[in-house]
C-alpha cells in the first residue's frame, strides 16, 4: 500500500513539518490500520504511558492523521515535533510536555 497526498514539501501556511530522519523515541505506537476516531483514543491512552519530556512514535497509514494528530497536540499541549515519511506509513513523533 503505498501512501498518497502527502508530500515532503511542507505547503506554504502549514504546520506540518516532514522530518529528513528518525527521532529518537522512548516509546512507539502502531495504529495504522486505525481510523478516527480509535487512532486518536489510542494515542491518548499510549501518551499517559510515557514520562513527560519523553517523545511517543505514532506509527499510522491514516491520512487524515495529517490534520488530526497536530491538531491533537495542540488541544493537548503536547509538542508536535514533525512527521517521517516512508512508502507504506507515516511516523509522528509526539513530546509529552505535561500530565493530562
Amino acid at each position: 500500500m503505498e501512501i498518497t497526498g502527502a508530500s515532503t514539501n511542507t505547503p506554504p501556511g502549514s504546520d506540518l513539518k516532514f522530518l529528513e530522519k528518525p527521532v529518537e523515541a522512548d516509546a512507539t505506537t502502531d495504529i495504522i490500520y486505525m481510523m478516527c476516531p480509535m487512532h486518536l483514543l489510542t494515542i491518548e491512552e499510549k501518551i499517559q504511558e510515557i514520562s513527560v519530556g519523553q517523545v511517543l512514535a505514532i506509527l499510522t497509514d491514516y491520512e487524515g492523521a495529517l490534520e488530526d494528530i497536530p491538531g491533537w497536540c495542540v488541544k493537548t499541549g503536547n509538542e508536535f515535533i514533525g512527521i517521517l515519511e516512508d512508502p507504506d506509513y507515516y511516523t509522528f513523533y509526539v513530546r509529552k510536555l505535561k500530565e493530562s
